[in-house]
């Protein structure tokens, strides 16, 4: 397992029509070594969990400027456990309120990032839940 890539699956759940944060991160993620795969638009929770079992990732990153977080991440949350795939760990990232965050981690989201984070930290998170994963 220490020589497979990390997998990433970085999607863009419900009607948001802007994906430039999205492809910077995906961007990122390539460049520090993972493997992205990118969903496009538009994406159902079904649409974007089938792709990330399909595509065997580690991690989904949900990106989400529309203010629907509040129905879209459970959803996919909801449908990883029906699915037996609670293993792959979820991030959040976009226009997301502060005093959503909490709620957010409660349902199982692993971190959210706000608009301006730097993407190194989104890196350094996802390797460092990898390498808990990986040794727990």
């Amino acid at each position: 397992m220490a020589d497979k890539k990390i997998r990433v699956l970085v999607a863009k759940p419900g009607l948001d029509g802007h994906d430039r944060g999205a492809k910077v991160v995906a961007r990122a993620l390539r460049d520090a070594g993972m493997e992205v795969i990118y969903t496009g638009l538009r994406q159902s929770p079904e649409q974007i969990v089938e792709a990330a079992i399909q595509e065997d990732v580690d991690v989904i990153g949900l990106s989400i400027l529309s203010g629907a977080h509040t129905h879209l991440f459970p959803r996919v949350i909801e449908l990883l456990k029906e699915k037996d795939a609670e293993d792959i760990i979820v991030i959040g990232g976009g226009v997301i309120p502060s005093e959503d965050i909490p709620e957010m981690k409660k349902l199982g989201i692993a971190k959210v990032f706000t608009p301006g984070t730097d993407t190194r930290e989104i890196v350094d998170f996802i390797k460092s839940k990898i390498n808990t994963k990986i040794s727990a």
